[in-house]
């Protein structure tokens, strides 16, 4: 069967559409890809764009992990929003630093279709390891990062938000 290539390279981010990594993934021919997410509490895109992805990613045989170090998903916001409640985990209450090498260890299983973290600033030797254990496991990661992170230095940047309602 002939897939067709998810990642075209921009700024180290991928562009695919849902319906294409759902299908292909399940493959297991195409790569995994590593994307960081920047959010505002005062936009609400990041459910409008990534919440599509995730429905589609949960009806493959593999798991959905959320590592938030801070909070609690709520059981109520994900049957709402029409994720598989069933085939979430969630990992909680640990620091930033365990975070990033549990991101890399989850990636690289296999056993999960996405993974998204609340991580703190990353080297590029971080970045990399991410991008090789979801090429590895075949799978997608999603750094989240709230904007208070951004250096205003740098530049105008899009902004994604996850409501905080997803929480409780």
């Amino acid at each position: 069967m002939r897939t067709q290539s998810l990642y075209q390279p921009h700024f180290g981010h991928g562009s695919y559409t849902a319906r294409n990594v759902a299908k292909n993934t399940d493959v297991g021919k195409e790569n995994g890809l590593i994307s960081e997410l920047v959010y505002n509490e005062r936009q609400p895109a990041v459910a409008q764009l990534l919440l599509p992805l995730l429905q589609q990613l949960g009806k493959q045989s593999r798991w959905l992990l959320w590592l938030t170090p801070q909070q609690k998903l709520s059981k109520q916001w994900l049957q709402q929003s029409g994720l598989p409640v069933d085939k979430m985990m969630q990992l909680s209450q640990i620091s930033p630093v365990n975070t990033v090498e549990a991101m890399e260890k989850a990636l690289q299983t296999g056993n999960y279709s996405v993974v998204l973290g609340w991580l703190p600033e990353l080297t590029e030797e971080d970045r990399l390891k991410l991008r090789r254990a979801a090429e590895l496991g075949n799978a997608y990661g999603f750094i989240m990062r709230p904007q208070r992170d951004i250096n205003p230095t740098h530049g105008h940047c899009s902004t994604l938000k996850i409501h905080s309602s997803l929480y409780h």
